[in-house]
């Protein structure tokens, strides 16, 4: 199997969706506990939805945290063992499905916000899914991704667009078999947005409180047909 491929992030992510959900309820990845959960919370609640979709949700984290503020609410993964451990702690409604399922129509129901947090790591799919994101928001509704900052993220590789080999650094050993992913530099996701029907209306850059760099990005968009 080509090691840079979508197909191999989602393989990755099947055999270590365990390990994941117990680093991710045990608050082990500092930078979520500090910065970037909270961070993603806000830029979501700050437009009062009535009803969100948490595309690529992971073990469900995001959804149980807007729960009380919320009234629909829907999470969606392709890794299927990852809604198990979703579905497992309860607190929404939880269902498989690739980016490609919602390229294709799986749901009939459209969103306030639909919100992807940390979950576009590949290519060929995400590119997919932007150019789908505009079919599952309602009039009005907006596009809301968290996502690494990459001018951080590149780290000492060239600043372009391109496979990286993934890493589980800070991880313990039961991780494994670290998957790909896509980096983008700051000019490819505005350019994506732009190119897949969407204005940006927001960018912010959570700051780590011991670093004082960004933990993150946050871009917030409206379709060009709703405004």
């Amino acid at each position: 199997m080509n090691p840079h491929n979508d197909e191999r992030i989602l393989d990755s992510w099947e055999k270590n969706a365990s390990q994941w959900t117990s680093a991710v309820r045990a608050g082990e990845i500092e930078s979520r506990k500090l910065v970037t959960n909270q961070a993603i919370v806000e830029a979501v609640l700050s437009h009062s939805p009535q009803s969100v979709i948490d595309i690529g949700c992971g073990e469900g984290w995001l959804i149980r945290e807007l729960a009380t503020q919320v009234a629909d609410l829907l999470g969606v993964d392709a890794v299927s063992s990852l809604i198990e451990q979703a579905r497992a702690a309860g607190g929404g409604d939880f269902r498989v499905a690739s980016y490609q399922d919602l390229t294709r129509g799986a749901f009939a129901s459209a969103f306030d916000v639909a919100v992807c947090n940390f979950s576009l790591l590949g290519k060929e799919s995400v590119d997919t899914l932007f150019s789908t994101v505009p079919a599952l928001l309602n009039p009005g509704g907006l596009f809301v991704v968290q996502t690494l900052h990459p001018v951080l993220a590149c780290g000492a590789l060239p600043y372009v667009d391109g496979w990286r080999e993934g890493s589980w650094a800070g991880f313990d050993s039961s991780f494994g078999d670290p998957a790909p992913w896509y980096f983008r530099t700051l000019e490819s996701w505005v350019t994506l947005f732009l190119t897949s029907g969407f204005q940006l209306i927001g960018v912010r850059e959570p700051i780590h409180p011991n670093t004082q760099e960004p933990a993150s990005i946050i871009f917030v968009a409206a379709t060009t047909a709703g405004t």
